[in-house]
């Protein structure tokens, strides 16, 4: 859709060097039917800059553009203007309830969250209740979103235990993916496919979401984790991420 303005800005070694390019797919890992230009974060924010003049009607354009034409720096983008768009809350809120719903890779998810610093000026009340349904979808990246968000905006003292029980009400069996598991990682780049069982992307959201606890509050992690009936696999990831963060490899995290 907007890809005669992205194309000048992909990466050259993208484009001539086939390791380099294995390498960034691999790391995205997205689904095989979404393309990939070959752009870095600081160029499609930049593009996203100078489309957000013009963000309401690039974003109208990006919600009726069929979602398999759109590559997956397109995806980023449409995230991007919808952090910066001039618009009020409800407006943003309905923009999401059209973005959420088609993400349908990590870095998508967890590069919109990252950037969504508006929500930190936002009512915990009204954040929470925007984010909270997000829990029991049956979608991957929809209950990844609300964690991923929920780990950046939400892990307050007075909301630590209202999101630990949504994270702990979370039914991973009725969770769908269209990622499938491989027991070993195979030679060559195989796109949409993940090591660990189903849904991955949310097991290691919640993983991701008690290691950041951790570091800010471990009593009250380390408590919850013991007491919660999370699936051991999920338990394991979060150890792994906690041993592996600057921030908490030295803190217990059990």
């Amino acid at each position: 859709m907007i890809e005669n303005i992205l194309e000048p800005l992909v990466c050259g070694r993208f484009l001539t060097e086939e390791k380099y390019r294995e390498g960034h797919l691999r790391i995205l890992n997205v689904l095989p039917a979404r393309r990939v230009m070959g752009l870095h974060v600081p160029e499609m924010k930049s593009v996203a800059k100078k489309l957000s003049h013009s963000a309401e009607e690039y974003i109208e354009r990006f919600v009726t553009a069929p979602r398999h034409t759109l590559f997956y720096e397109e995806m980023v983008v449409w995230g991007y203007l919808i952090n910066m768009c001039n618009c009020t809350l409800e407006q943003r809120f309905n923009h999401l309830h059209s973005y959420v719903p088609v993400l349908d890779n990590w870095a998508v998810c967890d590069s919109y969250c990252a950037h969504a610093k508006w929500m930190a000026k936002v009512d915990r009340g009204i954040l929470w209740s925007f984010l909270a349904p997000y829990f029991d979808s049956l979608r991957e990246f929809e209950v990844r979103f609300g964690i991923v968000a929920s780990m950046c905006y939400m892990l307050e003292e007075e909301w630590l235990n209202v999101v630990f029980e949504r994270i702990d009400s979370v039914d991973f069996e009725r969770i769908t993916s269209e990622y499938h598991t491989v027991k070993r990682r195979p030679d060559r780049v195989q796109t949409g496919a993940v090591q660990g069982a189903s849904p991955y992307y949310v097991r290691m959201a919640v993983a991701w979401l008690l290691a950041t606890a951790l570091a800010k509050f471990p009593e009250q992690t380390r408590a919850f984790v013991a007491a919660s009936s999370l699936p051991d696999d999920v338990i394991r990831l979060y150890v792994r991420k906690a041993r592996e963060s600057f921030r908490t490899r030295n803190v217990a995290p059990l």
